[in-house]
């Protein structure tokens, strides 16, 4: 199968300061068009669960990024993505405190990009390239391995 990203979009506390994640993030989303991404302001934990509750859809699949979320490599999370790809999938990205312990109660999935802990713009790119290269291995083109 192939992830339609217009089924995606990510759902980020704060804005992205430095220029060269802005010119990252760019090169990804030309790669992914249609993939919406919905910048938050940055709070408290809680003011920034009840914007993102907000932004949701009740019939997304909630998946939030934390550091206690499951790790997967690249081909698990590929096939991961494809089984939920029927879905509409909001990723959520937390601020610099991470998220609200409500809301990674509500979401379907938490996964960890990494055991290691990560600016959120960086996270951000990150997500964005690994959704890039899920679908890229779904299609079977060189890029996983390039």
């Amino acid at each position: 199968m192939v992830l339609n990203p217009s089924r995606l979009r990510v759902i980020a506390v704060g804005k992205i300061r430095k220029p060269w994640i802005r010119e990252g993030l760019e090169t990804y989303r030309k790669r992914l068009p249609g993939l919406v991404i919905h910048e938050v302001k940055d709070s408290i934990p809680a003011r920034e669960r009840d914007q993102i509750l907000a932004i949701l859809q009740p019939e997304e699949i909630m998946v939030a990024l934390s550091e206690e979320g499951s790790a997967l490599d690249s081909i698990a999370w590929a096939h991961g993505l494809d089984a939920m790809a029927s879905g509409r999938i909001a990723f959520v990205i937390g601020g610099a405190f991470g998220l609200d312990a409500d809301l990674k109660a509500r979401a379907h999935r938490i996964l960890s990009l990494s055991p290691m802990t990560f600016p959120h713009e960086l996270a951000r790119l990150i997500l964005i390239e690994q959704i890039y290269r899920a679908q890229s291995i779904l299609q079977g083109s060189p890029y996983h391995k390039a």
